[in-house]
């Protein structure tokens, strides 16, 4: 039994808020993390809970404010019919107001620098784009591609309603800390040659990953008298921690929580903060709302000691021949 005494967790406006430090220089950023679940259907209350939160983080001294993805809308469901007419509504063109009225003034004088999320709008046709954002003085138009980043790599019922971004990174670097960011949304950071590129070529510090990842999925080898059920939300952890790793890069991940509204599919939670050791620093809920502040992150030099570790980068710009050279002759091994 640990007898560690508990922290109390204070409840502010409706949310449990885990509050942590990193170090005591609050020259390094402090982030929060929403690790929420959106109503579906349920714009306007799904408006509402992201400026609930977004204020609180502010009255927390939060620098950057993170929502999952598809936090205005929610996620899609089986019956196209009525899953597009309700995402018809929840397009954020249409809701910039909002965005002025209710964010905006958060990180004009309000103490947040940027709020990060991510929604629906306008694509080709009939189809959606599933696109990140960024509210902050800074970027005048959130919906500009100069300052938001469109989803590339779509699964499932996804490629049913949305069309991918192009293979374009978006690293935005910070004026105050001079911290550069990267960005993927759910599925994307599974593919290893863009966080490679984000890491090796941008030389990124930190990748901000926006998500709506699910938990349940069942994977069963019964000789081995192994079963999971929950293999997506392991497959989260494990995902956030390698990849970190292997790339040398922060990974600061936010993931909706809790049960969809219509088809039932739940969602992982588990936001949070991974240092470029791999090593998670804390993480949210698997079942709850809650909101995450971490502070005074020391993004750069944390990356800077990995690399004067083990440099990766350099060993594999140096030993590994070209990925575009032809692939090795296959060799028996009998």
């Amino acid at each position: 039994m640990n007898d560690a005494p508990q922290r109390a967790v204070p409840v502010v406006d409706g949310f449990q808020v885990i509050d942590r430090s990193y170090s005591l220089d609050d020259s390094f950023p402090t982030i929060g993390l929403a690790n929420i679940h959106a109503i579906v259907p349920g714009v306007e209350e799904n408006k509402d809970k992201i400026a609930r939160a977004a204020r609180v983080f502010a009255d927390f001294g939060v620098d950057v404010a993170i929502f999952p993805e598809f936090a205005l809308s929610g996620y899609f469901w089986d019956d196209e019919l009525a899953c597009r007419a309700y995402m018809d509504t929840a397009l954020t063109e249409l809701h910039l107001d909002w965005v002025d009225e209710m964010l905006r003034p958060l990180c004009e004088g309000g103490g947040l620098q940027a709020i990060v999320f991510n929604n629906l709008t306008a694509g080709p046709g009939d189809d959606y784009i599933n696109r990140t954002v960024v509210v902050s003085p800074n970027v005048p138009d959130p919906l500009g591609l100069e300052h938001s980043y469109d989803k590339i790599f779509l699964p499932g019922i996804e490629k049913t309603f949305t069309s991918p971004g192009s293979d374009d990174r978006l690293v935005l670097r910070s004026a105050e800390t001079g911290i550069s960011y990267g960005f993927t949304t759910c599925y994307d950071y599974l593919f290893v040659e863009l966080l490679r590129r984000y890491a090796f070529q941008d030389g990124i510090d930190a990748i901000v990953q926006l998500a709506s990842w699910r938990g349940a999925s069942s994977r069963e080898y019964p000789h081995l008298n192994i079963r999971s059920d929950r293999y997506y939300g392991q497959l989260w952890d494990m995902a956030m921690a390698a990849s970190s790793a292997q790339n040398q890069v922060w990974t600061i991940a936010c993931n909706a929580v809790g049960r969809h509204g219509i088809s039932g599919a739940d969602f992982w939670g588990g936001s949070g903060v991974w240092a470029p050791s791999g090593i998670p620093l804390v993480q949210a809920s698997n079942f709850s709302d809650e909101l995450l502040v971490i502070r005074n992150l020391d993004l750069a030099g944390a990356r800077q000691l990995e690399l004067d570790d083990f440099n990766y980068e350099f060993d594999f710009r140096e030993v590994y021949r070209r990925m575009t050279a032809a692939p090795p002759a296959e060799q028996s091994m009998a």
